[in-house]
């Protein structure tokens, strides 16, 4: 088994224990199993009775399952919570943790295509069962629908001028590797910028690849309707689109963040926020983790 800090540190670990507020007996839910830093936390708070459900797509996370009769490794996309925890008779449960994005694993692993750092195949499959590859993608995309990812999932400067760049390179020879993307995108990479730039098309490709906001939708409307009362939602994420959709769902209620009320005035909402803040990591473990660095926490109880 891979120690927990090759494949993934953990971040925020204690802040998002904290939040769980875990009983000993209580079911909660770990989406996002990856490395097994988190899920090993809950287990060493749960007693003989509790029961840990963890989610995984990534057959290479796997691995990293401990060996515990109260643990239970459900390996699929988390948009499916509630229909593997009605199966497995897991309902309700008492909290959910989700620390979405990348792993560290994934992000250092030439093969599986997410960075721009390693040559290797252009694949970005968080779940290789999956058909379509990032390259796959770039294929099926014409210049319009390419636009509308690389803006919408990357926010990318100009994104129509680099998706017809796209477009073109692929057209002249097939974009198949990191390294491929990254000679296509050089006549459109703004000088100065060039990792940030390259971070941005990466990062839409990759939302795109494996459609993680309409997973995360899932996962906070399903959130309401498989926790008990008074229990957890404890969500990091990684980037702004995530974390408004999370900060609008905790809210109010809706992705979208308009708010209902009913007849005398008060928020129809699942959840109570414990704040409108989000925890940020501090600047020592930035220092220990600069992956961590543009983590966001966020907190809310099942009303």
């Amino acid at each position: 088994m891979r120690m927990q800090s090759e494949y993934h540190a953990p971040v925020l670990l204690q802040s998002c224990i904290d939040g769980l507020n875990i009983r000993p007996d209580g079911v909660y839910v770990d989406v996002t199993f990856g490395g097994g830093g988190h899920s090993r936390a809950i287990l060493e708070k749960l007693g003989p009775w509790g029961r840990l459900i963890a989610f995984d797509r990534d057959r290479d996370a796997w691995a990293n399952a401990p060996t515990d009769e109260r643990f239970t490794l459900v390996r699929s996309d988390f948009r499916w919570l509630r229909n593997h925890l009605r199966f497995l008779h897991m309902l309700p449960v008492d909290g959910i943790l989700a620390d979405l994005g990348v792993s560290s694993h994934q992000f250092d692993t030439g093969a599986r295509g997410f960075s721009f750092r390693f040559d290797g195949p252009l694949d970005m499959r968080m779940d290789r069962r999956a058909k379509r590859t990032a390259a796959q993608l770039l294929r099926d995309l014409d210049e319009a629908a390419l636009t509308d990812v690389l803006r919408k999932y990357g926010d990318v400067d100009g994104a129509h001028r680099v998706a017809r760049q796209l477009v073109k390179a692929n057209a002249a020879r097939r974009i198949t590797t990191t390294f491929d993307l990254v000679e296509a995108l050089r006549p459109v990479t703004p000088r100065g910028r060039e990792s940030s730039f390259l971070a941005q098309v990466f990062q839409a490709l990759r939302i795109a690849v494996n459609d993680e906001l309409g997973s995360l939708e899932s996962l906070l409307v399903n959130s309401a309707e498989v926790m008990r009362p008074g229990g957890r939602l404890v969500i990091m994420s990684y980037h702004s689109l995530e974390d408004r959709m999370v900060k609008n769902w905790m809210r109010s209620g809706d992705l979208g963040g308009e708010e209902k009320k009913d007849h005398f005035g008060n928020r129809l909402r699942p959840f109570d926020p414990l704040s409108n803040k989000a925890i940020q990591p501090t600047d020592q473990e930035i220092n220990e983790n600069p992956r961590a660095r543009s983590a966001r926490l966020r907190i809310a109880v099942r009303t």
